[in-house]
């Protein structure tokens, strides 16, 4: 087999010289790729470019030629879209096991948005001249990516309606939330410890909101005894209070 293309910038190389093949990728079971067979993963193996990412890295830029698909081996990757004014916000986070930059493919534009490492990462990128061969080989991964469209679609909605009906302090409860699903740790104390991922202004636009609205919001968890924020580093004493922001007041 050929030794897979590395670039610098990425975590370990997946391929036979000491790194790990596509059919042994932790995260591989949890995206759509999960579906290939034997002779479609020695397809992937052999055509993928795996690439290191520093924090700050730009993986992709917006408006620039769609050449394949980003799967994300490990770290935090943002998707930030800018207006024609310049001002960008992020739009949507990816974690490892998750693709990016298949919108752009499947509909046969630029990419949509751009694609920037927060964290050391290590993204797999396929060209997309292999995709359309594993689609034509494997009809699954076809009917995955297709889920993944809906299951996008259905949090764009979703996200919209806590924008419209949630107030701040809500909607960054929400996100505490889920944050404490995928990388929480329980203290000996039995707080939960969180790090966040975001700037604050980044956070701010991913909730849809302002700085200075998350600025107000993380205050009032503090003073609430809700949250302690020190930096990046977050301590939730109470779940159950954390809970209880959601059912505050609706945004009036």
């Amino acid at each position: 087999m050929a030794a897979t293309k590395r670039r610098k910038g990425a975590g370990p190389a997946c391929d036979l010289h000491g790194t790990v093949a596509c059919e042994a990728c932790h995260g591989r079971g949890h995206g759509e790729w999960g579906a290939l067979d034997d002779a479609s993963l020695l397809v992937l193996n052999r055509t993928r470019q795996v690439r290191d990412y520093s924090p700050g890295d730009l993986i992709f830029a917006q408006g620039s030629s769609c050449a394949g698909l980003f799967c994300l081996d490990a770290g935090d990757i943002a998707l930030r879209k800018s207006d024609d004014h310049g001002a960008s916000g992020i739009v949507r986070m990816a974690r490892a096991g998750q693709t990016i930059g298949y919108r752009a493919l499947f509909s046969g534009g630029p990419y949509l948005a751009s694609a920037e490492a927060l964290t050391p990462s290590t993204v797999c990128f396929i060209p997309s001249a292999t995709v359309r061969e594993l689609i034509e080989r494997n009809a699954t991964l076809a009917y995955r990516f297709l889920k993944r469209f809906a299951d996008d679609l259905r949090d764009s909605e979703e996200q919209r309606l806590h924008a419209q009906s949630l107030s701040t302090r809500a909607r960054l409860a929400d996100y505490l939330l889920r944050l404490k699903d995928r990388d929480g740790s329980v203290a000996d104390d039995g707080a939960i410890l969180l790090e966040l991922p975001l700037s604050r202004t980044d956070l701010a636009a991913l909730l849809g909101t302002r700085r200075e609205s998350i600025a107000r919001a993380i205050r009032a968890l503090q003073d609430g005894g809700v949250a302690q924020f020190e930096g990046r580093a977050v301590r939730i004493p109470d779940l159950d209070a954390l809970f209880d922001e959601l059912e505050g007041p609706p945004v009036t």
